[in-house]
Parts: C-alpha cells; sequence; structure tokens
C-alpha cells in the first residue's frame, strides 16, 4: 500500500513538472510577438534575423519527435511543448519570409527546406534503420545536442552584459521564464529517470542561474551609478 501510494505522488510530482514546464516554455514561445508585431507595422524585417527562428524550429521539431511514441512512451509532456513551439516557430518564419527582401526571403526559403529535410532524414532513419531502442539513443543524442546548443546562445549575451556593465540586453522575465521552464523539464527529466531530459535541461538551468546573477549584480551597479549611462541605437 505504501509502495503505491509513493508511487502514486512520484507520478503527481511528475506530471506537475511537466506541465510547469509548458507553461513556462509558452511563456518564452510568446516573447517575440513585439518582435514581429514592428515587422508587420513597418512591412519590413529591418535588421532582425530569421535564424533563431529557423534553429529554434529545428530544435522543436527534433525534441517532438524524441517525445513522440514511435521514440519513446511516457514523456507526453516533451511532446505536447515541443509541438506548440514548432507552430509558434513556423508563424515567426512565414512572417519574417513574407516582409524580407527579396534575397533574404530567398535563403530563408532555402533553409526552412534544409529544416524540413534533415529532419525528415532523421525520422527516416529512426524508423526504417534503427529499432526502438536504438531509435531512443539516436534521437536523444540529436535531442542532447539541439537543446546545449539552444541554451548556450545566451553566452553572448552573458558577455556582452558583462563587457558593458548593463543589463539592458538581457531582460529578467525571459531569464526568469528559461530558469523556470528549465528547472521544470530537470525535474521532469529525473521523475521519468532519463537523462537525454535532465542532462541539457540541467545545463539550462545553470546557465539561466548565471543570467540571474548577473542581472541582479549590474542592476545593482547601475542603480549605485557605478557606471556610465549606455547608449543604445536601435536601427
Amino acid at each position: 500500500m505504501l509502495t503505491m501510494e509513493l508511487s502514486s505522488v512520484y507520478l503527481g510530482f511528475s506530471v506537475a513538472a511537466g506541465i510547469a514546464g509548458n507553461v513556462f516554455a509558452f511563456v518564452l514561445f510568446v516573447s517575440p510577438i513585439p518582435t514581429f508585431k514592428r515587422i508587420i507595422r513597418n512591412k519590413s524585417t529591418e535588421q532582425f534575423s530569421g535564424l533563431p527562428y529557423i534553429y529554434a524550429f529545428l530544435n522543436c521539431l527534433i525534441c517532438l519527435w524524441y517525445g513522440s511514441p514511435a521514440v519513446k512512451t511516457g514523456i507526453i509532456w516533451v511532446a505536447t511543448v515541443n509541438s506548440f513551439g514548432a507552430v509558434f516557430q513556423l508563424i515567426y518564419i512565414s512572417i519574417f519570409i513574407a516582409y524580407a527582401e527579396k534575397e533574404i526571403k530567398v535563403r530563408m526559403l532555402g533553409l526552412l527546406l534544409v529544416v524540413l529535410a534533415i529532419f525528415g532524414l532523421i525520422v527516416y532513419v529512426s524508423l526504417k534503420v534503427l529499432d526502438y531502442d536504438g531509435r531512443q539513443i539516436f534521437v536523444g543524442y540529436l535531442s542532447v545536442f539541439s537543446l546545449i546548443s539552444m541554451f548556450a546562445s545566451p553566452l553572448f549575451i552573458i558577455k556582452l552584459v558583462i563587457k558593458t556593465r548593463s543589463v539592458e540586453f538581457m531582460p529578467f522575465y525571459l531569464s526568469l521564464a528559461t530558469f523556470l521552464m528549465s528547472l521544470s523539464f530537470s525535474a521532469y527529466g529525473v521523475f521519468k529517470e532519463d537523462p537525454f531530459l535532465y542532462v541539457p535541461n540541467g545545463i539550462g538551468t545553470i546557465l539561466a542561474i548565471v543570467q540571474l546573477a548577473l542581472y541582479f549584480y549590474y542592476s545593482n551597479l547601475s542603480k549605485k551609478g557605478l557606471r556610465e549611462p549606455l547608449i543604445v541605437t536601435y536601427v
């Protein structure tokens, strides 16, 4: 009886962690909306880059495939969060292509086709070449590499914050949402005993903690007037 109760509690925590991860990830997915409102309003992509959305789309597709029953059962919250993420990224890419200059439009369309081809190849190899266990390892390592690369991307922003002694380029709520999402999916991975989940998200949690620590440190310096005002020119 005690074992069954502990199992139920364990399952409850697992579900809670998965739902929390989905909620915090949703905050990250909607964060680019102001940028795309500006693109639509100005009918131009200006100096914005579409590459982050192309990469995020591929990342969501790979992680969605890993969370699907065809690859691994029992991690449905990984599939749901990345299905939403893939839809959001595809919408952003479509808007970007619609308002980009012709040369950039062609390049973005080409990259989108490359991403779809890569994902198609991954699915083909998974289903036609590998057995169920091999499929988990193959797609699992791909998802780990993809997630770690995504979580490592803010290192440039961290470097910029240290260089400028300003947190203007690192919004607090995005860093907080990244921390909470990574922490939630780290816990979810631990509950599911899945290193392909808790290792990359654990790394993401650590990097997010660094971002938050830098935010509080440099925002306090700013309040004390220990740095010169930063002049930012937006183009």
